[in-house]
């Protein structure tokens, strides 16, 4: 039979007060003394509970503001003794330190306050001190105190206790005890590296990464992996804070290719409508129109076989004719601003089509960190915040690009830096008409991006494929001539590259025999 503890005594303390007094009268039903602090207490009181406040328990009022209150002996020892030795007991009762058996305590919003770009003071007052001193004091002794840090714990400490004459299994107060101590994790996580943010340090010397279990996964990229999702905090418009209107459980490939599109379609601003189409996080398409639909039908229309079964981002509201449009083959994700109510109507039809709406288009020149795992470690680095204007590009041939051209570059250089690495992107009138990625050469992302040129021409039924008068982006330099000159083969009249390779001289050289206008960026973009 399981172990269990009766609960006599709760502390709670908290700043989410939702649901505070349900669950303390839940618990005073049960004969709990109810010992709280603060505004906590009051909002007990006003509902008629009877409340001991800590300080009548310390025999010290709270003081400097409120941060000093709980770290007392009288409450720590209420927690920490260990209910099973006879020396804890008598030192208890010695001291006439009396047991807590549950505790509830929701920290002060940090994270929260943080989001709402508060000013250094008052995120400083908006760190809890001794609110996860006490929950790490009674997770530490989990086998005699259940620890709640939220609602829902309560709730499932409550619901032993009604179903076993106020009593708590020592197997759910192990489990909240564990949950606990990554919950105050998390929370240092979050102050260490608002912090490290604040004193604009990129490598403190300890860094700390939490979330919050968001969603359980059917599966990872595999059916035979475990996966989870955990959102940050972050409030970054994308797939963590977006609403889902509609459709299936998101996979943990539809949650990773969702990224992948949104994050793109904010690197095209919202001048002008931009569709994205994403597989295996990698763009099957980009355009700009003059409308959606028009955006839409240009960026399918650079490789509709790859876009079967993939994720649509747009930095527009989605309309019902564009929706139409999009329902026409098989899609597993749309990601838009917004939807009017015709685009739901036509969506509510595909019943298994998943619809996110966010807030709006992620900032491509927002910093932030991307964490990845390694065996034994973690790589962090920056967000790729980099960007180039006209400004910026170096002409480094004889012929000079059009402005025409030069539009065109910009849009494939933007495209390129979400592209897997090796990466060629073909672009024209603003739309991609070829793209190679993730290859080992890049003369063979050149080869591949020409390739699905051709074969979207032979599906659409084109006389010539459209990379015919195209720009090519290379997202790092072209170390020989060979994958220059394949784009010039493939059609293009004008290259974008970052430069810098020690045979520069004979790529150049190799542009102006071939007739090609070609600028420098002096700034990579490998994506791995």
């Amino acid at each position: 039979m399981t172990e269990r503890f009766k609960v006599r005594r709760a502390l709670l303390s908290v700043s989410d007060k939702a649901g505070l007094v349900e669950h303390g009268q839940r618990l005073a039903s049960h004969g709990v003394e109810l010992v709280s602090t603060g505004g906590t207490a009051r909002a007990l009181k006003e509902a008629g509970l009877e409340v001991v406040d800590v300080a009548d328990l310390t025999g010290f009022p709270e003081m400097m503001d409120g941060r000093v209150k709980t770290l007392h002996p009288a409450v720590h020892g209420g927690l920490l003794y260990r209910r099973d030795l006879e020396s804890h007991r008598e030192d208890a009762k010695r001291h006439g330190i009396e047991a807590i058996d549950l505790v509830y305590i929701n920290l002060y919003p940090f994270e929260a306050t943080v989001a709402s770009n508060a000013d250094f003071d008052t995120c400083i007052e908006n760190i809890d001190i001794g609110g996860p001193a006490m929950l790490r004091a009674a997770a530490k002794n989990g086998e005699s105190v259940a620890v709640c840090t939220d609602a829902g714990d309560v709730a499932r400490a409550l619901a032993e206790m009604d179903a076993n004459d106020g009593q708590v299994s020592r197997d759910l107060s192990i489990r909240l005890a564990a949950k606990t101590y990554a919950r105050t994790a998390a929370y240092d996580a979050a102050i260490s590296g608002w912090y490290a943010d604040q004193l604009n340090d990129a490598t403190p010397d300890w860094a700390g990464f939490g979330g919050k279990l968001a969603q359980e996964l059917r599966y990872g990229e595999n059916p035979h992996q475990s996966a989870a999702f955990y959102v940050t905090g972050d409030k970054r418009p994308g797939v963590a804070n977006a609403r889902q209107v509609q459709g299936k459980e998101l996979s943990y490939n539809n949650i990773n290719d969702t990224d992948a599109a949104f994050e793109l379609i904010g690197e095209l601003g919202d001048e002008r409508p931009a569709v994205a189409i994403i597989k295996h996080a990698n763009p099957c398409g980009v355009a700009t129109g003059d409308t959606a639909l028009a955006a839409y039908k240009a960026a399918l229309e650079c490789d509709s076989t790859s876009a079967f079964g993939g994720i649509v981002a747009l930095n527009r509201l989605l309309d019902e004719e564009t929706a139409e449009e999009i329902t026409k083959i098989f899609t597993e994700v749309v990601i838009a601003p917004g939807a009017d109510q015709g685009a739901l109507s036509v969506f509510e039809k595909k019943k298994n089509l998943r619809l996110l709406l966010t807030s709006g288009v992620p900032d491509p020149l927002a910093r932030g960190r991307v964490v990845k795992s390694v065996a034994g470690g973690l790589l962090v680095q920056d967000r790729d915040f980099g960007r180039v204007s006209k400004d910026d590009l170096r002409v480094v041939t004889s012929k000079a690009p059009s402005e025409e051209e030069l539009e065109d570059m910009l849009f494939a250089w933007r495209v390129a830096k979400h592209v897997k690495s090796n990466t060629i992107v073909y672009v024209k009138n603003g739309a991609t008409v070829g793209i190679g990625a993730g290859q080992m050469s890049r003369i063979d992302s050149a080869r591949i991006a020409a390739r699905k040129a051709v074969d979207a021409a032979e599906v659409a039924g084109w006389d010539a494929p459209k990379t015919r008068g195209c720009v090519a982006a290379s997202d790092a330099f072209f170390p020989f001539p060979d994958g220059l000159l394949q784009a010039a083969e493939a059609g293009a009249t004008a290259v974008i590259q970052p430069g810098g390779s020690i045979r520069d001289e004979d790529v150049i050289k190799a542009a102006d025999e071939a007739g090609l206008a070609m600028v420098f960026t002096g700034m990579r973009h490998f994506r791995h």
